[in-house]
């Protein structure tokens, strides 16, 4: 594969490269190597889904893939994971992981699944991690972990080692490349200045897109009605997407068109289908879109109605999910080990 193939493949649907050049030049070897890093927290949504799909894209290009469980990191950002559940999540986001890639068109038995406690815990490990630590500010810590881990007035330390250790990552996983969403810009860039001083390299940073909520602004994981989780069923996902924010001709904050621009047509585009909108004749008959763009710019005219974009995202984004829901749904032990709240007995 050409090398301008592999950097469209490896950059499209993201928000910025770190850079171009740097890229540019590692796509040029055979096997470069990239990771995404994600700590089991809460359950995994459609918003995990835009930033897994890209892997796909990795997978095709020839880039070696791998993705880190990162367990202690799940409890040191203000023990959003009980110690006690770190395993039971753990199993859960892999197995989620797994669904996602193969739903958007990869092979999941090409990515290689680690977890943090697998080398974290490791005497060469942590002895650069204290190294790191003696050399790093309080204040450039938090800075970088502002976007990613929860604040407080009272930070805890766990918060402060938390990109630190994500630095660490990097290295201990010989990666290449560094994604996530923009969200970890700051982390990534404390990369890159401090890895060479701790016997690292810099790596090339892509950072995916942070999507709207469906209520509008930033979503938030304490609105269930802001996201569709990956084990919402069909009529659960109706729900939420006719519920959603989505004005007239309005693009800004408009999570239904973000979740149809990276998540619905990248899927549909490797399946080589076009996004069909279904109206009746006295409205003008169905609409048929073979891009994101020609869509945004009739729903921008107000030639595409609010109501029927609801009606043909929600068919398309439950359709995406049903085979992830389902391998979930098949496994309520698991469910009920990892978010015992949700779905333990009683539920």
């Amino acid at each position: 594969m050409e090398t301008a193939t592999r950097v469209d493949l490896v950059t499209r649907h993201t928000q910025e490269v770190v850079t171009d050049e740097e890229l540019a030049t590692l796509l040029e070897g055979d096997s470069p190597s990239a990771y995404i890093g994600y700590a089991p927290t809460g359950e995994m949504h459609i918003g995990h889904f835009t930033t897994m799909r890209k892997l796909a894209d990795f997978l095709q290009a020839g880039l070696e893939v791998t993705v880190l469980i990162a367990d202690l990191h799940a409890h040191l950002d203000d023990e959003k994971s009980p110690f006690e559940l770190l395993d039971a999540r753990s199993q859960y986001y892999e197995e989620a992981i797994e669904g996602m890639i193969e739903a958007a068109g990869g092979d999941p038995a090409d990515l290689e699944f680690v977890r943090g406690t697998e080398f974290q815990l490791d005497e060469e490990y942590t002895l650069e991690l204290y190294r790191m630590a003696a050399t790093t500010t309080l204040a450039r810590s938090q800075r970088a972990a502002s976007e990613v881990v929860r604040e407080s007035e009272s930070p805890t330390l766990g918060g402060l080692i938390y990109p630190l250790m994500q630095s660490l990552d990097v290295n201990a996983l010989d990666a290449d490349i560094a994604y996530g969403g923009i969200d970890q810009r700051g982390i990534y860039m404390l990369s890159r200045e401090i890895l060479p001083d701790h016997g690292g390299s810099r790596p090339v940073c892509l950072f995916a897109p942070l999507l709207s909520g469906l209520s509008g602004g930033k979503m938030s994981a304490s609105d269930a009605g802001s996201k569709v989780n990956l084990t919402d069923a069909p009529d659960a996902v109706e729900e939420k997407i006719n519920d959603a924010y989505c004005p007239m001709g309005e693009i800004e904050d408009n999570g239904v068109l973000e979740y149809v621009e990276f998540l619905v047509f990248p899927v549909l585009d490797e399946r080589g289908e076009a996004f069909v909108v279904d109206r009746p004749e006295e409205y003008g008959g169905d609409l048929v879109y073979e891009s994101y763009e020609a869509l945004e710019a009739d729903f921008v005219s107000e030639e595409l109605h609010p109501a029927d974009l609801k009606g043909a995202a929600a068919t398309y984004i439950s359709e995406v999910i049903d085979p992830v829901r389902e391998r979930l749904t098949d496994q309520p032990e698991l469910l009920a080990a990892a978010y015992p709240e949700t779905y333990g007995e009683g539920e």
